[in-house]
């Protein structure tokens, strides 16, 4: 609990002025100890610090911002969530980055856009007012120009995604190996003798899904195995998959199924249901992103969980880099995936 300070009324905050009391320092040296730390000797340092910790300072923030021009706010531009879809990854990752955010001292600000084919909507006001120190970016899909902008406008941000239509751009990112990720997937359920394992993925022009066929098709090219035949493109719904699923089942006969996400995997767990089969005993079924849809069905669906709390600390990481003009040795941080196994594989 703070420490009362003789001289301050009960309930008041502890000011800068008692911190310098209590550490024998004068204020400049506190505002410092606060804002530019490098100035101070280590001793002095580390003894303001303590006097902030017993007496339980806390900077005026909005003081602070008008001296540095700085907000502390990191700007995420959200997309609403997709009827009939499992899709629950941005969900998770924008509570990460709060989390990680918050160690770093900054905030997140959640922000739309009017006009959502605008790449730009949303960023042009915010940057004119200065609003925030840096942005998030996460529509890293081929042809989104959103990075490309924002670096021509010299606006600080870190993508959470590869940039793929540009893989020599020196913006920095972070970003999940999907193909690391559906390999894993599938060397699982080829280790437990299946040959015959289906893809269901998105259309060709995602490439996001692309590198996540890759995964699924170089592990079975590995083993010997064929993939002519079973493999499907489709739109990222639990209708389609559904869908995809029954024609599979049809015409290729397979044994297991490595979905794109897990908004396709619900869909083949509801083929399966449709037809009397049982999901991890008769077909095996893997989906991608361990949504809370994979914890809560029957039997539980095993799926490839992507590190987005670690993604998280290394984005705001990497921002800390830019706002500071710290170069980075490589611009891109390749994460690995694990499997969580459930009852469905």
């Amino acid at each position: 609990m703070p420490e009362r300070v003789p001289g301050r009324l009960p309930g008041s905050p502890p000011t800068l002025a008692d911190v310098a009391e209590r550490a024998g320092v004068s204020r400049q040296t506190v505002s410092n100890a606060v804002n530019n730390a490098e100035l101070l000797r280590p001793d002095t340092l580390e003894r303001v610090r303590a006097a902030i910790a017993e007496l339980g300072y806390l900077p005026n923030r909005a003081a602070r911002n008008l001296r540095t021009r700085s907000s502390h706010l990191l700007g995420l531009r959200i997309s609403p969530h997709l009827e009939g879809t499992a899709e629950a990854t941005m969900d998770r990752f924008v509570h990460s980055l709060v989390e990680a955010s918050r160690g770093a001292g900054y905030h997140v600000l959640l922000f739309d856009a009017v006009d959502r084919t605008d790449p730009l909507a949303g960023y042009d006001d915010l940057l004119r007012a200065t609003a925030v120190d840096a942005f998030v970016v996460t529509d890293t899909y081929l042809g989104n120009p959103q990075a490309g902008l924002l670096d021509e406008r010299g606006a600080p941000f870190v993508a959470f995604g590869r940039p793929w239509d540009d893989p020599g751009a020196p913006h920095p990112w972070v970003d999940v190996d999907g193909a690391a990720g559906t390999r894993l997937a599938t060397e699982h359920l080829l280790d437990r003798g299946h040959e015959r394992i289906a893809w269901i993925g998105w259309r060709k022009d995602s490439t996001i899904g692309e590198d996540r066929r890759s995964g699924w098709s170089s592990g079975l090219r590995d083993r010997g195995l064929p993939t002519t035949g079973l493999a499907s493109r489709v739109e990222d719904t639990v209708a389609s998959g559904r869908g995809a699923s029954a024609v599979l089942l049809d015409e290729a006969r397979p044994t297991a199924f490595v979905c794109a996400s897990d908004t396709l995997a619900v869909g083949v767990l509801h083929t399966l249901a449709d037809r009397g089969l049982v999901a991890g005993r008769d077909v095996a079924v893997v989906g991608f992103d361990d949504s809370q849809a994979a914890q809560l069905v029957l039997p539980g669906l095993t799926s490839v969980r992507q590190p987005l709390e670690q993604v998280a600390v290394e984005v705001v990481r990497a921002l800390e880099g830019v706002m500071t003009h710290q170069p980075r040795p490589e611009p891109g941080l390749l994460l690995t995936p694990t499997l969580s196994v459930r009852g469905s594989s």
